[in-house]
């Protein structure tokens, strides 16, 4: 029987492998979906809810990610050292860690509502199937810009019980955004892609194209949020944070300009997984100033 020290191993492994830490690129425009919905704070059990179905939907897809592409990263360099290639994980345990994905993200959408329910299993189709996409078309970073893009879209339906334009624009932003930073980490495998006959924006444009049609989706996105905020009626706060994150998106494309990866994880994943943040906060400290203002003295 495996000891409780193994058993640790193995369970901070499963975590690493998934990247459990980067659930925080879209986790922020859930939180902004479910708080644009509500125009306030949703209740508790709601707020829960949302943040098990992001979790579980992330986790199951994550892992089938890895379990898909196993013996495509044991032959590449730059991923042959990850946990299932290099046998520090065993496929069960893979395997368990997405079922049990899969069930909190279904018990999650059902506990969200009728609506949230009927639409889970398009959602499962959606996060799983982008890991298959690279096998057969250049536009897999749109497909993982649409599986993450179910966060705000599923959270604001879980509040409201409706879709309605201001999520729509807010997930659109997300799907833009997701392509355009997925197109730049995959400047790293353009010629690995190539040789296995994989495809990528990258691998199909060069690197100059890639960087060029990285610019435009990062340009739509922003175009896609401040939609979003006029429809909220806004103010200076949340336009705030709208050009904070432009300033940020525009950072990242200097930081691998002319094709420099040299600072790719400074700009993939430190500035990436700030970008939500800062929106929501923008969006959140201002319904807080605005409600403090109207409260009797």
């Amino acid at each position: 029987m495996p000891t409780s020290h193994s058993s640790f191993n193995q369970a901070r492994e499963l975590l690493d492998m998934i990247k459990f830490e980067h659930t925080v690129f879209a986790l922020p425009f859930a939180f902004l979906g479910a708080l644009g919905a509500a125009q306030g704070i949703p209740p508790l059990r709601t707020i829960l809810w949302i943040l098990a179905a992001m979790v579980g939907a992330r986790t199951a897809a994550m892992t089938f990610n890895r379990l898909v592409d196993t013996d495509i990263d044991a032959e590449n360099p730059r991923t042959a050292g990850r946990a299932l290639p290099a046998g520090r994980v065993s496929r069960a345990g893979a395997m368990a860690l997405m079922g049990a994905g899969i069930v909190l993200f279904g018990v999650a959408a059902g506990a969200l509502g009728p609506l949230t329910w009927a639409l889970s299993p398009l959602a499962l189709v959606i996060i799983l199937g982008y890991s298959l996409c690279k096998r057969f078309t250049s536009w897999a970073h749109l497909a993982l810009g649409l599986a993450l893009s179910g966060a705000p879209l599923g959270a604001w339906i879980a509040v409201a019980g409706r879709i309605e334009p201001p999520a729509l624009w807010l997930s659109g932003g997300v799907l833009a955004w997701t392509a355009g930073f997925d197109i730049l980490y995959a400047l790293q495998d353009q010629d690995y892609d190539r040789s296995k006959g994989l495809h990528s924006v990258p691998a199909r444009l060069g690197t100059s194209g890639a960087l060029a049609l990285s610019r435009a989706f990062h340009l739509l996105a922003l175009a896609a949020w401040a939609m979003f905020n006029l429809l909220m009626g806004s103010h200076v706060v949340s336009w705030a944070g709208w050009a904070t994150v432009a300033t940020m998106l525009a950072r990242e494309q200097w930081l691998v300009r002319g094709g420099d990866l040299s600072r790719i994880d400074q700009a993939f994943f430190t500035l990436n997984s700030l970008v939500g943040l800062v929106f929501f906060l923008g969006h959140a400290l201002e319904w807080w100033l605005s409600r403090s203002l109207l409260m009797p003295i």
